[in-house]
């Protein structure tokens, strides 16, 4: 259990930044530990003092915490006594100054251009066999929607079908865009391709046979609620298999691919940037690597002075 104050302060996270679920649970745990390391030294947090931190930190270390995971709790650390400090309840921050270890960056996983066609075409067909389900016409939607305009997958699960005072976002068909709420509390509208939206038009039209009483949600189960993350990994990591993807396939993932191949072709960063809902482009700059890589493996192929002997 976490202090009254510290959990004032995740609230604040969840109802004032917008922070992820997933990244408030990761932040109470990283919490947790600290109000542990405290409680073992017997430190009063609020008193702590650097050389208090560097040692918790350094415990946490010995451990064998990947560098993401410490940094990731030297936020949360970080984040707590700024809080505090704005309120006047210590008068400096101890975190300060400290660094997590500089983790390698791997660059995203992206499908190639065949694989993601090849997916979305067995969404597609799925959907219109003679003895196809609603679900069918669901997934087919959801893999146009992830691939065809790059969104994260709270994005997608959050989906309304229809706009209201409580929406977090929502599709408007006739405009063909889609309006979300991205990280941050930032909005940003995606426009909808022609073939995602055919694929919502069938998922819309099938969607009232499923859903039940009052249920905002665009996407549901089987049950008539709103589809989780979890489901739609599930799902889609099904469909990739069925259409033979060598590689495992989750959500993300089509979202690397969107922006990947978008940049391929374009070449427009600033606008894959805007697409993404990126807040700084450094972040949409490490497709540029992918688009790298992608070109290397064209000329390796291609070109007769590139053949190894």
């Amino acid at each position: 259990m976490l202090p009254p104050d510290t959990e004032r302060y995740l609230q604040h996270l969840a109802v004032e930044r917008h922070l992820a679920a997933r990244t408030l649970t990761l932040y109470r745990a990283a919490l947790v530990h600290l109000h542990d390391a405290a409680a073992a030294d017997e430190v009063e947090l609020r008193q702590a003092q650097p050389h208090h931190l560097r040692r918790w930190m350094a415990a946490r270390r010995a451990q064998k915490l990947a560098p993401r995971s410490l940094a990731l709790e030297l936020s949360a650390w970080r984040g707590l006594y700024r809080w505090w400090g704005q309120r006047g309840d210590v008068a400096h921050n101890p975190v300060d100054g400290l660094r997590a270890p500089k983790a390698p960056k791997p660059l995203p996983k992206a499908l190639s251009v065949d694989q993601a066609v090849a997916l979305a075409e067995r969404g597609s067909a799925a959907a219109q066999t003679d003895d196809a389900s609603l679900l069918h016409a669901r997934d087919h939607a959801i893999i146009e929607l992830l691939y065809g305009c790059g969104l994260r997958i709270g994005e997608l699960v959050a989906l309304d079908a229809a706009v209201t005072p409580a929406s977090r976002g929502w599709i408007d068909l006739p405009d063909r865009s889609a309006h979300v709420l991205g990280k941050g509390g930032k909005r940003r509208s995606v426009p909808i391709g022609a073939l995602a939206g055919a694929a919502l038009e069938r998922w819309v039209a099938a969607r009232g046979a499923l859903v039940r009483g009052d249920e905002a949600a665009l996407f549901v189960s089987q049950r008539g609620a709103r589809l989780s993350a979890s489901q739609v990994r599930t799902r889609l990591g099904r469909l990739a298999r069925d259409a033979g993807l060598p590689t495992h396939v989750h959500p993300h993932m089509l979202r690397h691919s969107f922006a990947s191949h978008l940049l391929q072709s374009s070449g427009d960063l600033r606008a894959v940037q805007e697409l993404l809902g990126h807040a700084n482009i450094t972040t949409t700059q490490v497709y540029t690597k992918l688009d790298h890589q992608h070109l290397t493996k064209v000329y390796d192929a291609a070109h007769p002075r590139a053949k190894r002997r």
